[in-house]
């Protein structure tokens, strides 16, 4: 899967990249919504994707530090990383999730039908990335897995929510591992799983009250969890890309429901409201804004003439 969106202006890069980084981290302290989907969208999947297991693998490697070949190979990994790219991605992320944490949460808590219609209408029109991606490699069989991975994402969003006050902090690194995974596959929201683990506002409040031994068992677990999964996602990925598309799809299309812009206390779905016609104008507008990112990114992939 080579990624898209490539910059034709080389002094632009970083702040095009940062950037991007702020958009992923922004969306991911918004249940429902998934990070690896914006990184796909805004053209930095793969790069991440590589990333992260060349740092996982290198990380490895200084196992091998007894031999002598440790710190070498484990060089090698760090040196095959782009981080031209990841450096400014990975900056604007954390500024996004410590920003976000105290400007996008409250905006969800304040106006919650309001934003999931937007987020809603931006994951609807985010589909077209994995269906462009796949084009004419889709298959009735590929449909009908697409179609599972669809179905077992609308159960999974519809889980009750919860909230655990005082976590124990084994928990919190066990849920942090789950979440973590979400983050890197398109059509899972970490921010939702830790909704659903009742862990969600816990996580919100200790990063701005800089709880330090709730955020470092958070971070223990989620590279623990990034490190297991990260390198079996990249080998799926590069081995049996069609059916990763198709899962990632579906997944996203099965998203969708943690996302209706109407729901209770305990995120289930409630009938629309008299607000419909504005709701649906604000999906459009989310959606609208998806579209020209990929009609932009249409136009950059066009080969010159």
């Amino acid at each position: 899967m080579a990624d898209h969106l490539a910059d034709r202006r080389p002094p632009l890069r970083p702040a095009l990249d940062l950037g991007r980084g702020l958009l992923i981290g922004a969306v991911e302290v918004v249940p429902g919504v998934s990070g690896g989907t914006v990184a796909l969208i805004v053209g930095v999947y793969t790069t991440l994707i590589e990333a992260a297991s060349h740092v996982v693998r290198a990380v490895v490697a200084l196992g091998d530090l007894p031999r002598g070949r440790g710190i070498s190979r484990a060089l090698a990994h760090l040196a095959a990383v782009r981080w031209s790219v990841v450096a400014p991605v990975l900056v604007g992320m954390v500024l996004a999730v410590v920003l976000g944490a105290r400007v996008l949460a409250p905006l969800v808590e304040e106006h919650p039908t309001a934003t999931r219609a937007v987020f809603g209408g931006m994951i609807a029109a985010s589909l077209l990335i994995p269906v462009r991606l796949l084009g004419r490699s889709w298959t009735w069989r590929l449909s009908l897995l697409a179609g599972f991975a669809a179905a077992g994402a609308f159960l999974v969003t519809g889980l009750p929510s919860s909230r655990v006050i005082d976590p124990p902090l084994l928990l919190v690194a066990l849920a942090a591992a789950v979440a973590v995974c979400a983050l890197v596959m398109p059509g899972l929201s970490g921010a939702f799983l830790l909704l659903v683990f009742g862990l969600y506002e816990t996580t919100l409040v200790a990063v701005n009250e800089r709880d330090v031994p709730y955020i470092l068992a958070f971070a223990i677990g989620a590279v623990v969890g990034l490190s297991l999964f990260v390198n079996l996602l990249r080998v799926l990925l590069a081995r049996f890309r069609e059916i990763m598309l198709a899962l990632m799809t579906g997944l996203m299309l099965g998203s969708l429901r943690a996302l209706w812009p109407w729901q209770d206390a305990f995120g289930q779905a409630t009938p629309a409201g008299p607000d419909a016609v504005p709701m649906a104008l604000l999906a459009l507008g989310g959606a609208a804004v998806v579209l020209l990112v990929v009609a932009m990114q249409a136009r950059l992939d066009r080969p010159r003439r």
